[in-house]
């Protein structure tokens, strides 16, 4: 039963259309996966670029953690600023850092910074080290107008950068390293989008084009998904593989975007490049680690909030992509940026609907009804050609403002998945034993596959077994299901699954038995028959026991194939073991009263002759002892005596062997110390009286 319904989750939860996925806003489950995976370790993050990452998360998803990080991180930026020694790379984060938190600096340090930054931009030898030091300046540019930070030979260190450029856009770290990275593109971009910013006067316009083209040239090497995402992959990596699609793509836009903000001039960058880029980013769901996440949302703030130089995308995304038409569901789309922002007045069409695995189309044309409450745009009722099944629904976003085509990418058309779930009619299903040579129907029972089912048959290896019944969607039409098997479980485990065929709504299955001895192992006895049919779109799937059939095959023969042996079942073999019930003897007859109390009375007369023989003596208490420790002892022997007496009492009443014996021997331990000192003490006064 367990097996069988691993079937149907496995159909129910895997297919999917790769060219039509659902792409959603960012939602509160990115807030959630940022707080838990930029958690302080010994009360602050790990870095000054780990808590970058984290503040711009926060700032990017309206988290407000800063004045908490303010408290444990400022110390270190201004210890970073002030420090003489510290890296350029410490330096640039510290100062990313102070960008955010404000820290209490004067403009001292940042024109000491400054200077020193200028110095190395001259010397630098490597793409790192210009982007650390310009973005530095950049950074101090936008923190403090008081200090000059503007760069005399511009042109001749954009050239410098340029000069790592290859043909295929992507760039080289410095010119000692032969290998290109789209990763180091994306620095680079920033890095000439800060030497623009920071110029004294403007760039060289040959530059800016050649420029142009490089980037054109990097798009030229995007990498596709059929689903309509697209992504910049990195082929190097470094020390710490942190480099992959995600950050690679994410260093684009980043310099794409810091770049088209530094120039007045546009990239004219196709909105549909950058529609699939922001699909990439919402694609991948959420990240399970840091560094991705801050990719991500980094990546997608820098697409929405620069609208005067990209287009800002937006998401056509459904709610829910199962509608019900036994519930008679609707049709339900909402339109986002890629944060989840409002977006202008906009219309949404439902162009097309096509048949999952068909290139048919049916054309609707029809507009959506926006609901302004919802803020969703609302198709009431289906199609009448949509029945049970899985669709491709084809959308266009309409902009009502047609200057608002310049500032949002809305890439044409929109395939969205959707699944139409629904009840399906199960009629006229039978079961019936055969005659093998006429067929004639020798035993038939109906069956009610909505229900239970307990039915016995019985038939030989002369004889055919059948199984018949329809499938109907809740519109009359044939549906054929992902999954229809017929199983029989033999009682000693084995198992046999046949597949059941359909014929338009007509399912039927044929077992001839005489056929099949072999593959049943010529196993006779009890089967038990078991139906199931599911799909992803059938509501009412089922894995239903039909019954018992006793089968009734000829004997192996000698060469015969047999069973395979069957898995151990570990829950019988090491599992709790049955309780075992022992039945006692029945106790034996008791003797009389009289016997007993006789025999008492003979256990107890050698007491008696004890204290009638102490009498005869004439026993006294003379000796004894009066001082206080041997008293103590004397006593304690007695008393110890008495004990062991009572305690025979009490074995005789109510204790078992061992008991007593345990209890009797600490009782002897201290009845032979305190025994042996009283003796003792009895002997040395003896032996002073006869002295005397």
């Amino acid at each position: 039963m367990a097996r069988g319904l691993r079937f149907l989750v496995l159909i129910l939860s895997v297919a999917s259309i790769c060219d039509a996925a659902t792409f959603n806003p960012i939602s509160d489950s990115h807030r959630s996966a940022a707080l838990e995976l930029f958690t302080p370790t010994d009360g602050s993050l790990k870095s000054l670029e780990e808590t970058f990452e984290a503040l711009r998360t926060f700032e990017v998803l309206g988290i407000d953690k800063k004045s908490e990080i303010k408290g444990y991180t400022c110390p270190t930026v201004v210890d970073t600023l002030w420090s003489p020694s510290s890296a350029l790379k410490d330096l640039f984060q510290a100062l990313r850092v102070n960008g955010v938190l404000k820290c209490e600096l004067n403009d001292e340090v940042f024109a000491g910074i400054a200077s020193r930054l200028k110095d190395n931009v001259k010397d630098a030898n490597s793409l790192l080290d210009l982007h650390y030091s310009i973005g530095s300046l950049k950074l101090i540019k936008g923190q403090t107008a008081e200090v000059d930070v503007h760069l005399e030979d511009a042109d001749g260190i954009f050239r410098a950068i340029k000069a790592l450029s290859q043909s295929d856009g992507r760039w080289r770290f410095s010119s000692n390293n032969p290998e290109s990275s789209t990763y180091a593109a994306g620095i680079a971009l920033e890095t000439l989008a800060g030497v623009v910013a920071l110029a004294s006067h403007d760039i060289d316009q040959s530059l800016m084009d050649t420029l142009k083209q490089d980037i054109l040239k990097l798009f030229d090497g995007i990498e596709r998904y059929d689903d309509g995402s697209c992504y910049f992959d990195e082929k190097l990596v470094d020390a710490q593989g942190n480099w992959g699609p995600v950050s690679a793509s994410s260093s684009i836009v980043r310099g794409l975007t810091s770049f088209a903000t530094s120039t007045p001039e546009s990239l004219n960058l196709p909105g549909d490049r950058v529609l699939c880029l922001a699909k990439f980013f919402l694609g991948i769901g959420v990240p399970g680690n840091f560094k991705d996440l801050y990719h991500q949302i980094d990546a997608l703030a820098s697409l929405e909030n620069n609208r005067q130089v990209i287009s800002i995308p937006l998401i056509l995304s459904l709610p829910s992509s199962v509608l019900s038409v036994t519930r008679k569901d609707q049709l339900k789309v909402r339109v986002n940026t890629v944060l989840g922002s409002a977006v202008p007045p906009l219309s949404v069409k439902l162009m097309q609907i096509f048949t999952s695995g068909s290139k048919d189309a049916s054309i609707i044309d029809q507009e959506l009804k926006f609901d302004p409450e919802t803020k969703l745009h609302v198709l009431d009722a289906l199609p009448e050609n949509v029945d049970v099944g899985k669709y491709i629904f084809t959308f266009e976003i309409l902009l009502h403002d047609p200057e608002h085509k310049k500032i949002y990418a809305t890439g044409g058309r929109t395939k969205v998945s959707v699944y139409v779930t629904g009840v399906v009619n199960i009629d006229q299903a039978e079961i019936a034993i055969l005659d093998s040579d006429l067929g004639n129907v020798e035993t038939k029972k109906r069956l009610d596959l909505t229900g239970e089912n307990t039915i016995a048959l019985s038939a030989n290896h002369l004889q055919k077994l059948r199984l018949t019944f329809q499938l109907t969607t809740p519109f009359g039409r044939a549906f054929k299901p992902h999954q229809a098997f017929l199983r029989l479980r033999h009682e000693n485990g084995v198992e046999h699954i046949f597949l059941v065929r359909s014929s338009g709504k007509n399912f039927e299955i044929t077992l001839d038995f005489l056929g099949l001895v072999e593959k049943f192992f010529y196993l006779s006895g009890g089967y038990d028959i078991q139906l199931t049919v599911g799909d992803s779109v059938m509501e009412n799937s089922f894995l239903q026991p039909l019954g018992y059939l006793d089968l009734d095959l000829p004997d192996a023969p000698e060469k015969a194939a047999r069973p395979p042996p069957q898995p151990v079942d570990f829950s019988s073999k090491y599992g709790p073991r049955a309780e075992i019930t022992h039945i006692f003897r029945s106790p034996d007859k008791r003797p009389p009263t009289e016997l007993s109390f006789a025999f008492l009375g003979l256990v107890l007369l050698p007491l008696g002759g004890f204290l009638i023989g102490l009498l005869l003596l004439r026993v006294n208490l003379r000796n004894f002892p009066s001082s206080t420790l041997p008293a103590f002892f004397a006593i304690s022997f007695h008393i110890g005596i008495a004990a062991v007496l009572s305690l025979y009492v009490v074995f005789w009443l109510k204790l078992d062997l061992f008991t007593t014996l345990k209890a009797l021997g600490i009782l002897g331990i201290s009845l032979m110390f305190t025994g042996h000192r009283t003796l003792s003490h009895l002997a040395s006064t003896s032996a002073k009286l006869k002295s005397a």
